[in-house]
């Protein structure tokens, strides 16, 4: 990070505190954050469980849990009593071995925290007990989201510490590949990934290489529609080994997502409306989502009317889109903000009635129901 967020480390802690980090974003973050707890008063502990935890965490004093995923729950279990634990944290709420630490916090009394990157995107985290999404403690109703909001000041949404791509990408693969070929130091470790990272990393090569052609590609195609002043929806593709997709919507793949929407798209929107796909920036490209959009079009006779692309600005794309669908991407809370109409698939804090359309999907198409302004502001 070229510019560190300001974290506060000289408030005092109420009451002594111990916290137990669990697995973090592979980057300073977790390290700097621990030194302000301390700062602050608290005693913090760590668990290592491969060896890109351990490159992370190197220079301060951690267990390294080399133990099986059968007997992590009772191990952690025993730590927690022995060391007086009162708070475990861990990044990732959906992770095998902190969906396990939920479950054993709870036993124990002591409270579950859970960090993510935040709804809002760049500069936020988001930050909640136990977990987030559809295990999230935030407010269904509108009512409650109102009466909250009117509590706060306004929303400070100016991007301060941007974390630039190349940064992250280099932080994720070097965390991954360490852990990948020096496999023997947590033979046991149970790393629940949806690719092989080899497989995803080259693959991944590969994209980039035609990264810039895609851009052109993506403005381009935006270009035409916009100068035909064509109505269009978007969709927002996600990642597919996302855990959002994986624990908290309603679809073994994305692909089936795909060919849903697609197929409602056909049947129920305007003839002369359009849909565009939009490729996640992070995608690694071996998913062949082209294909699969383009046998769903063809599949229900809209070919001409269903576009992929790689690239583009999105918040131009969504200023002019007469709605976006997506399953549970955090594109709908800047979607929300700009008021484009958005329909959720999946679980979302922000599928709330007046924000999102809660309608069935079929009559999305026709007539969206835009957001609204007041409560997207106290959202």
């Amino acid at each position: 990070y070229k510019r560190q967020p300001r974290i506060r480390s000289g408030s005092p802690v109420t009451q002594p505190k111990t916290f137990l980090f669990l697995q973090g974003h592979p980057s300073t973050f977790p390290r700097r954050l621990a030194d302000a707890l301390e700062a602050a008063g608290a005693r913090v502990l760590r668990v290592n469980f491969c060896v890109g935890d351990w490159v992370y965490w190197l220079g301060r004093s951690a267990v390294n849990y080399r133990g099986s995923f059968r007997d992590w729950d009772g191990f952690l279990e025993q730590l927690i009593a022995r060391e007086g634990v009162t708070d475990v944290l861990y990044y990732g709420d959906c992770r095998p071995y902190h969906l396990a630490a939920r479950e054993v916090a709870q036993r124990c009394g002591v409270r579950a925290i859970a960090y993510e990157f935040g709804y809002l995107r760049p500069d936020w985290l988001t930050l909640e007990r136990g977990g987030m999404s559809t295990r999230s403690h935030f407010p269904k109703s509108p009512e409650a989201v109102r009466e909250i909001g009117a509590q706060m000041g306004p929303a400070d949404l100016e991007p301060r510490y941007r974390h630039g791509m190349g940064v992250e990408l280099f932080h994720e693969v070097f965390y991954n590949l360490s852990s990948y070929f020096l496999w023997f130091a947590y033979p046991r470790y149970h790393a629940d990934r949806y690719y092989d990272p080899l497989v995803e990393y080259i693959t991944g090569i590969l994209r980039q290489l035609r990264l810039e052609a895609n851009k052109r590609e993506a403005v381009a195609t935006m270009q035409r529609l916009w100068q035909a002043e064509e109505r269009y929806f978007v969709f927002p593709l996600q990642l597919q080994n996302d855990y959002q997709l994986r624990a908290n919507a309603p679809f073994a793949h994305q692909g089936d997502a795909i060919r849903e929407v697609v197929g409602s798209f056909a049947r129920n929107a305007p003839r002369e409306a359009h849909l565009v796909f939009k490729c996640h920036p992070l995608d690694y490209g071996g998913e062949g989502w082209p294909g699969h959009i383009s046998r769903a079009a063809a599949e229900n006779g809209v070919t001409r009317r269903v576009h992929y692309i790689d690239g583009g600005h999105l918040e131009a794309i969504l200023d002019r889109a007469q709605g976006c669908v997506l399953i549970n991407s955090t594109v709908g809370m800047h979607a929300i903000g700009r008021g484009c109409p958005v329909k959720v698939l999946g679980g979302a804090v922000f599928d709330i009635e007046g924000l999102a359309d809660r309608r069935p999907l079929d009559q999305f198409w026709s007539a969206p129901e835009k957001p609204d302004a007041e409560l997207a502001k106290a959202l």
